[in-house]
């Protein structure tokens, strides 16, 4: 029994989403957003480690290296955030290059090495052509989408006066928002 100075009892309020459904944790890929710094540090050391285990685990194997190259180009291209497209097809060829200093042998020093590496560069070029060709495409899809994207965004009401049809269409409108038409080989009074 509750006397008269007894304080009532709270209810129990479920707490978030306690009445909802649970919903199962979706294991997602991976989506990090490069700069075009980040990019070029991610393909250069991701291709410096394939190199010393192609060296390791395929004695040195051109071919291996050059397989091992292209997923290294889609994820390059793919990560890469959009401000930096142009970045992924440039760090593609030094990230190869990059990584053959392990990769390839080299006998008689520096020179030797060096020349190596450029025998390499020649006799692989069909690799490095098509590993840059690859993230030379998936940036321009990227690109077309995001373009696709922000034609849509602008078509669905958030356009620019004059920036569609009317009297503003292709520069023949007159001042922002005024009817009154231009006149040829004058600029619009800002």
């Amino acid at each position: 029994m509750r006397g008269a100075g007894a304080r009532p009892v709270a209810a129990r309020r479920p707490g978030p989403g306690a009445g909802a459904p649970a919903r199962p944790q979706v294991r997602r890929l991976p989506n990090p957003r490069l700069t075009g710094l980040g990019g070029g540090l991610f393909a250069g050391a991701a291709m410096l480690v394939l190199g010393f285990l192609d060296r390791v685990l395929f004695d040195g194997s051109l071919t291996a290296y050059g397989v091992l190259f292209l997923p290294v180009c889609v994820l390059t291209a793919l990560w890469i955030r959009p401000g930096d497209l142009l970045t992924a097809p440039v760090v593609a060829p030094i990230a190869f290059t990059v990584g053959l200093l392990p990769a390839v042998p080299g006998d008689g020093g520096l020179g030797g090495r060096f020349m190596a590496l450029v025998t390499a560069l020649a006799t692989r070029a069909g690799w490095l052509y098509g590993g840059t060709a690859v993230a030379a495409v998936l940036v321009g899809v990227r690109a077309a989408a995001r373009r696709r994207a922000g034609t849509a965004a602008r078509a669905g009401g958030t356009a620019k006066p004059g920036a569609a049809g009317g009297a503003g269409a292709g520069g023949s409108g007159g001042a922002r928002g005024s009817g009154a038409p231009r006149r040829p080989g004058r600029p619009t009074a800002r």
